[in-house]
């Protein structure tokens, strides 16, 4: 019980933080009129309104070794957090289609479907109940759970490709 009240307010402490020390005039300059982000390059990206990924405390493995990932800030991902507070989420994924692995979670989060294609890296909930991660890409109503940051296209399908694997999801301060 004692863990949960622990867990609660470290959440509440990162919340408090994350807003502290955004800058704009290094990153990019938001434009509220178009959903858009001019970086110091003069591209455009586009960014999805109330989905910003997060460091929300949750580490990710495939096959045991540590891939970094940014977690969306939705509810989905808030309940995702929540079950791993009772201990790390070890997932048997299978390969699906050339492109992505496909697992069960064995419980059911939160949804909120939105038709995407998806990039590989990305992290999403099917139907629910059962994890994807992309090594490659594909267009289907998913739920956006996050994406990997620290692999490319080839580094992805190398991780990915050759077989089922091990994905875990723990807290990332229990390391």
């Amino acid at each position: 019980m004692k863990a949960k009240y622990v867990f609660a307010v470290l959440i509440i402490l990162l919340l408090l933080l994350s807003g502290c020390g955004r800058k704009t005039d290094d990153v990019g300059i938001d434009d509220p009129t178009t959903d858009e982000m001019t970086s110091d390059t003069g591209n455009k990206e586009t960014v999805a309104e109330d989905t910003d990924p997060v460091e929300n405390g949750l580490a990710l493995y495939i096959n045991g070794s540590r891939v970094e990932a940014e977690w969306e800030d939705n509810e989905a991902v808030a309940a995702l957090r929540e079950k791993v507070t009772e201990g790390a989420i070890e997932i048997d994924m299978s390969m699906y289609g050339g492109f992505e692995q496909v697992g069960a979670l064995g419980f059911s989060l939160p949804r909120n479907d939105v038709r995407i294609t998806t990039d590989p890296g990305d992290i999403v909930l099917y139907s629910g109940d059962q994890i994807v991660v992309f090594y490659g890409s594909n267009t289907r109503a998913y739920t956006k759970l996050g994406r990997i940051t620290d692999k490319d296209q080839t580094a992805l399908k190398e991780l990915l490709g050759n077989g089922n694997v091990v994905l875990t999801i723990s807290l990332a301060f229990e390391e």
